[in-house]
């Protein structure tokens, strides 16, 4: 036994050696100033601190840092600081040693950094739903004091996604999901498109393992005919680029898994369907850097003369970069084969921009301080404001700050002709907090393009908006139903939480003088008597009403509280805001999650369990064969929710400790319903077609049948009864045989309609 011990421990012993030169040969392949000697140092410290401790793939625990750093190194092209903090960033929460060590032995720098890595461990959220906005605020504020801790932090999880095989299954959609949610977004607002396509196809493969199998493997069927396509598309385009003179690489890019199957949800399409699943690259080198710009547009001149360019496809990210640095000229032409192609053009910076973000800006700018780094500090800036009016909610938190890291750009003018770059979809109010908020919470109106218009008018890239203003003008309530962008959300609600404290606040004093007038107490039980009378939920409520006069104290109200005969069933009533103990309700909130049910066991779903115990969620209405989870809710009750589900998403990242693995195991047994959309040329007879092969060949039943036709069109919509997945891909493609129709769908809701 001890021989076998000795014998791994040399094993591990050379794995950890071969690891660690690994990252030392990359690093000493960058252009960053070269500290073999600190690397050296955090990398023996790391290696005693968590000596002995395994991971659970049964790999020696130091294998994770030395992976992380060498991310950090090679995939972000961060420096010595950033691969010591990455090789320390577990000790502190993991061994005795503390950060004032860190700071004695590596100095201050990677000592903030691992301390903010130390406070955002354990993914963003602990274990308690009610710590997990505050998780994420330490993580954003840490980001906005030090960009590395969140560079780190990405690598780190992409670290863990890769080995993510090793976990338990409800852990892994938790995992799965606050990567999809969170940090897949904040690496693409980072410019780290790689990463953040990597991270959303890791989570892609552990949410969806066979939709994933299947676009891998049509990819890998369709391949040959790409590169065939490829091949032609370019010769001209090469002997055009080498006719100019031009250093170039031409490279094919492929759509990733995770951008397939997301758009053939969102738009209800076959993968046969998706036109542009290969694009082409020109990444070139420029003679000269100062004409980059210049030889960029030169190239599309030299290309749209060969291809014709699709009139509305031109996308000019060269003049207006985007908000994360990304520079690029996409131009869509088209091919002698009829097929539409995109054509990304870029140089050899543009590209390193592209794909390693604001790092790659360092290897460029030896200096630092260049404009684009102005763009994030910008971004971090808006962080910071909204981290000033926090929501109470950990999930409207997260929907506030997702409005910022998943948004599209346009661009727009001032009245001066400076150009402002905001938020895909955001109306004039949006643009008025944005300039100030003063001007936001005065706003009466704007004129877009020298032309009145209304706050809720939405902006198109290239307008020129002037905000009006009047200072009697004050924040509406109704405002928060057309703001986009999260600055304008989180301060119209901080003004209106603030103007409604006022209120509840003078309401209280008149309730005081109410009580102390008519010479009575101010009781819990007085209070509810006042709120049932007035028809109003809380004290709050009550409160703030009598502020705004819209309740006005009087004869009623006496009459109600000297009527004793109001039940005595108050004490579950909220507690009146001048002191009390706790409510149920927030005693509910502690003990939440502290449920019997082990989360650790995969859910088996049978008839028996599915009628007794488990509730089908109705927002998404999963079946038999769809990727479901387990959520167990306030009343520890199960909901199985479909794991793409945008509800269920939120759950994923905002309470993960709740989630648990689920199977089907229900046979042919019990009958789901199921809404199917059909689209194609109308003739007669159609129909009887369709309703022969439902019920006649395939023996379902029809519970809803809706047809309507349009100019020699027809659209369907058709609930039946099935027993699973399997039933509605007979359906759909027995349905596809009838010539006429076009497009057989599932549709969540028997109303929608598929993009």
């Amino acid at each position: 036994m001890t021989d076998e011990k000795h014998i791994q421990e040399q094993a591990d012993e050379a794995m950890i050696n071969q690891g660690f030169q690994e990252l030392l040969n990359s690093y000493l392949a960058t252009k960053h100033r070269k500290k073999v000697e600190l690397i050296t140092k955090a990398f023996n410290f790391a290696k005693q601190a968590h000596k002995g401790v395994k991971r659970r793939s049964g790999e020696p625990y130091i294998m994770h840092p030395i992976a992380v750093a060498k991310i950090v190194c090679t995939e972000i092209g961060l420096g010595s600081t950033s691969i010591c903090s990455a090789l320390l960033h577990d000790v502190v929460e993991d061994t005795d040693y503390t950060v004032e060590d860190i700071e004695n032995l590596f100095g201050p720098k990677i000592a903030q950094i691992v301390d903010g890595l130390t406070k955002i461990s354990g993914g963003i959220f602990g274990d308690r739903a009610s710590a997990q906005a505050e998780n994420f605020k330490k993580l954003l504020l840490t980001m906005s004091d030090d960009i590395r801790v969140i560079l780190i932090k990405i690598a780190d999880r992409l670290h863990n996604m890769r080995t993510l095989g090793s976990m338990l299954p409800n852990k892994q959609y938790k995992i799965a999901g606050e990567t999809l949610y969170i940090y897949a977004p904040l690496a693409n607002r980072l410019g780290l498109n790689k990463i953040k396509t990597e991270l959303e196809d890791l989570s892609f493969k552990y949410e969806h393992p066979e939709e994933y199998a299947q676009i891998k493997s049509k990819l890998h069927e369709t391949q040959a005919e790409r590169e065939e396509v490829f091949r032609e598309f370019t010769a001209p385009i090469r002997a055009q680029l080498d006719k100019m003179g031009i250093r170039y690489q031409l490279l094919a890019r492929v759509k990733s898994p995770y951008s397939i199957w997301n758009k053939m949800q969102t738009k209800h399409i076959t993968f046969e369907e998706i036109y542009d699943i290969l694009a082409v690259r020109i990444i070139f080198h420029p003679k000269n850097p100062e004409e980059e710009l210049n030889e960029c547009f030169n190239i599309y001149v030299s290309v749209s003369k060969i291809y014709k360019p699709h009139p509305d496809r031109l996308r000019d990210w060269v003049s207006h970069p985007k908000a994360n640095g990304y520079q690029a000229l996409h131009v869509t032409l088209m091919s002698n084969k009829g097929q539409w192609i995109e054509v990304q053009i870029r140089s050899e910076r543009m590209n390193d921009v592209a794909e390693q973000g604001f790092a790659a800006h360092w290897k460029y700018k030896e200096g630092g301080g260049s404009e684009d780094e102005g763009e994030l500090e910008k971004w971090l800036r808006t962080i910071k404001e909204i981290l000033g009016d926090p929501q109470p909610d950990a999930i409207d938190f997260l929907d506030t700050i997702k409005l910022n890291l998943f948004a599209s750009e346009i661009f727009v003018f001032t009245p001066k002709g400076e150009i402002k770059t905001m938020p895909q979809n955001c109306t004039a109010l949006d643009f008025a907090f944005s300039i100030h908020t003063f001007l936001g919470s005065h706003c009466i109106g704007a004129k877009v393009n020298h032309k009145l218009v209304p706050l809720s008018h939405k902006l198109q890239s290239g307008d020129q908006v002037e905000i009006l203003t009047s200072k009697s003008q004050h924040v509406q309530p109704a405002w928060i139903n057309f703001a986009t962008t999260a600055k304008a959300k989180a301060k119209i609600l901080a003004i209106l939480k603030r103007e409604q404290r006022s209120m509840q606040q003078t309401g209280e004093e008149i309730l005081k003088e109410f009580f102390s007038k008519e010479k009575m107490d101010i009781t819990t039980e007085n209070i509810q008597k006042l709120c049932n009378l007035h028809n109003v939920k809380t004290s709050e409520e009550l409160f703030t009403a009598i502020g705004l006069k819209n309740i006005v104290l009087g004869e009623n109200d006496k009459n109600e509280l000297k009527d004793k005969s109001t039940s005595n069933n108050w004490k579950k009533y909220i507690t009146f805001a001048f002191g009390g103990s706790k409510t149920n309700k927030e005693k509910h909130t502690e003990e939440r999650g502290k449920s019997k049910i082990d989360s650790k066991k995969i859910l088996k779903l049978t008839p028996e369990t599915i009628q007794k115990n488990y509730v089908i969620a109705e927002c998404c209405k999963p079946i038999p064969g769809d990727d479901v989870l387990g959520y167990i809710d306030d009343n520890n009750q199960i909901i199985i929710h479909k794991r793409q589900c945008p509800l269920a998403t939120k759950l994923k990242s905002s309470y993960g400790n709740r989630l648990l693995a689920v199977q089907w195991e229900t046979g042919k047994s019990l009958y789901f319903p199921v809404n199917i959309y059909i689209k194609g040329i109308d003739h007669i007879g159609l129909l009887n077609k369709v309703t022969e092969i439902i019920s006649q060949q395939l023996n379902v039943n029809i519970h809803k049948l809706n047809i309507e036709t349009n100019d020699g069109i027809f659209e369907g919509r058709i609930q039946l009864y099935v027993h699973d997945v399997d039933d509605v891909k007979t359906i759909s493609t027995n349905l596809r045989k009838i010539d006429a129709i076009k497009k057989v769908t599932r549709i969540e809701k028997f109303e929608d309609k598929p993009n």
